[in-house]
């Protein structure tokens, strides 16, 4: 418009050509470093994506990436537990800096920050909304090539914040082989239209049990429908991934980094693909 100032907050016209949306991503700290960052998401809770998160950020850190996980996960946090660590580094003028693990893995999560780790974080979501931007805009983190970030189920507030406030480059999904996982999926798949971030594949979790004895697989959920789900929405099954005695106790016992990671190659290179 020639009597355009270029204050659209003046402005009483709502279709100027020359009006520009506003964009809502948060300014990372100006000592940070962050390359790629990935959400690890699903459609509900109890499918294991915090201990899909930890293989993912395991096994990038053994590919000799530097690695960084936020745990978005404010009010049921647990990835500091799987890693056996319970204090950030400290903090100085410039920002806080996250909690290391033993191979160099940088974490930042809210029960780094509590005095007691099993107290309750009992806020509303614009509050747990602001702690997330938090760990994005005031965490120092040093040279990370990916993010991975430890997302809350569903698709409400938290969800959101980090796919508007954070520059997420692509969603991983994981899920489990029951009926309604087709309803969980969708949902999951159409915010992340909505929001324009590629999803970069489906992951099912406790796909099946390895019987001891026989080596028989064993399906305790029931037959997988990941196969319609993925030829639905157009997206490929990066893995299924068995219930492992051996990963819960490890995930448990904050010895994460000594899993084996072979399970997640795919997802990996689907990671990798993204540069």
């Amino acid at each position: 418009m020639s009597s355009c100032n270029g204050n659209c907050a003046s402005c009483g016209s709502s279709d100027c050509s020359d009006r520009k949306k506003k964009s809502l991503l948060e300014s990372l700290n100006p000592k940070s470093s962050v390359k790629k960052v990935i959400a690890v998401v699903s459609g509900k809770g109890g499918v294991g994506k915090s201990t899909i998160t930890s293989t993912l950020a395991v096994a990038m850190a053994r590919r000799g990436k530097r690695v960084g996980i936020l745990d978005a996960d404010i009010t049921g946090p647990s990835i500091p537990k799987a890693f056996g660590v319970t204090e950030c580094q400290g903090a100085d003028d410039h920002g806080l800096y996250p909690a290391l693990t033993r191979s160099g893995i940088q974490v930042m999560s809210i029960n780094l920050l509590l005095d007691n780790p099993g107290d309750p974080v009992v806020w509303r979501g614009p509050v747990i909304a602001g702690a997330v931007k938090q760990f994005w805009t005031d965490v120092i983190w040093e040279d990370v090539d990916y993010m991975f970030v430890d997302m809350p189920p569903g698709t409400g507030d938290v969800p959101l914040t980090v796919f508007q406030s954070l520059p997420v480059d692509g969603i991983v999904i994981v899920t489990s082989p029951q009926d309604l996982v087709s309803m969980i999926v969708s949902k999951a798949v159409k915010m992340a239209n909505m929001m324009h971030i590629p999803v970069l594949g489906l992951v099912e979790n406790y796909s099946y049990l390895t019987c001891p004895d026989c080596g028989k697989k064993i399906e305790v959920f029931g037959k997988s429908h990941l196969d319609q789900i993925s030829q639905e929405f157009d997206l490929p099954i990066l893995a299924r991934l068995p219930i492992d005695p051996h990963v819960a106790e490890c995930y448990d016992s904050g010895m994460m980094e000594s899993i084996d990671t072979d399970s997640v190659s795919d997802v990996v290179k689907a990671v990798e693909n993204l540069d």
